[in-house]
């Protein structure tokens, strides 16, 4: 078996993934179509010609710009059934979605339209892919905090379906601090708490990250490796990273696939995760992000396989739930 295959086949979990930036440029068309919306492209190829960025914030204009497409609940739950059947056949056993209700409320979509378009297609995706999965609620970090108190008092009649909160969006000069009321409010309703830091943001966002928000993992948070202290911090707490090596490529926080650093990350003994964060805009569903650095970097399979099982330790699962996945890599192993 060669290696892409071994990829594909190998079993794990994607801790670090965008719904609506599963949003692939036939489905906007179709939803646009559905919806009569108006969108500013005459072409699936147009779409993807406009996928050319230089930073976050470009990518995040078209993304906003799309995300216009999505209306009703049967819109949600197609676009994540979509995602569910490309992570399927990537081996993704367990995913942990982040989806940005103030993208869609701030339109006027209510947020139960979108929570149970996403839930419907979870509840699909585990009876026809045996594909588990969890929902993180993200806070744009580019709107105040009062903002995200509002989305966090709509979300209460789903919280026992929601995993988590979450922060995202355009991360420089919206620190951490920003959002420390509502992270602790969000873990004072038992909530897990994750948040993009350390992308594009310095290593002292990484630090609010976890003095201030209290953070239980870690998005990104490349530029961690700027600081010896820090890296020894998230080692010696075990801290899992979502690292997404075709995003870091795309928006430039590298500038070659070779020059990634997460092989560096497994070296300092950091738990580093693949994952795809936005696939539709950046060129790749997860096994793409596994073969790209793994051919880049030169990965062995011993940590190939490292990273599948550095993301069912870092899921939002019980130790029984955890140790049946790792199991099933066991498995998969034994079978080669």
């Amino acid at each position: 078996m060669n290696d892409q295959d071994f990829i594909a086949g190998l079993p794990k979990a994607e801790l670090h993934l965008h719904i609506e930036g599963s949003l692939e440029p036939e489905l906007m068309f179709a939803l646009a179509q559905r919806n009569r919306v108006c969108i500013p492209f005459d072409s699936v190829e147009a779409v993807r010609a406009a996928y050319s960025f230089s930073n976050l914030q470009d990518f995040l204009d078209i993304y906003y710009a799309g995300a216009d497409v999505l209306r009703t609940e049967q819109d949600f739950h197609d676009l994540a059934a979509a995602y569910f059947a490309r992570a399927a056949a990537d081996g993704v056993v367990h995913a942990e979605i982040f989806f940005d209700p103030q993208t869609h409320t701030d339109r006027g979509i209510p947020f139960q339209v979108v929570a149970d378009g996403l839930l419907s297609a979870m509840r699909d995706a585990q009876e026809h892919h045996g594909l588990g999965s969890k929902l993180i609620l993200c806070f744009l970090r580019h709107l105040d905090e009062d903002a995200a108190f509002a989305t966090l008092k709509a979300a209460e009649p789903w919280l026992d379906r929601i995993e988590g909160v979450g922060l995202d969006s355009s991360e420089v000069g919206h620190p951490p601090e920003k959002f420390a009321r509502v992270f602790a409010a969000a873990g004072d309703m038992g909530l897990k708490r994750v948040a993009h830091a350390g992308e594009e943001g310095p290593p002292d966002y990484v630090w609010q990250a976890l003095d201030l928000l209290k953070i239980d993992r870690l998005d990104h948070g490349n530029r961690s490796l700027e600081d010896p202290a820090l890296v020894r911090r998230l080692a010696d707490e075990g801290m899992t990273l979502t690292v997404c090596p075709l995003s870091n490529l795309k928006l430039c926080v590298v500038d070659d696939m070779a020059n990634h650093p997460l092989d560096r990350m497994l070296a300092q003994g950091l738990c580093a995760t693949v994952n795809s964060d936005d696939p539709a805009y950046f060129g790749g569903y997860v096994a793409d992000n596994y073969r790209a650095v793994a051919a880049a970097r030169g990965l062995d399979r011993d940590q190939i396989v490292q990273l599948a099982r550095n993301s069912f330790t870092g899921a939002f699962l019980d130790d029984a739930a955890k140790a049946t996945h790792l199991a099933r890599i066991d498995a998969y192993l034994a079978a080669q």
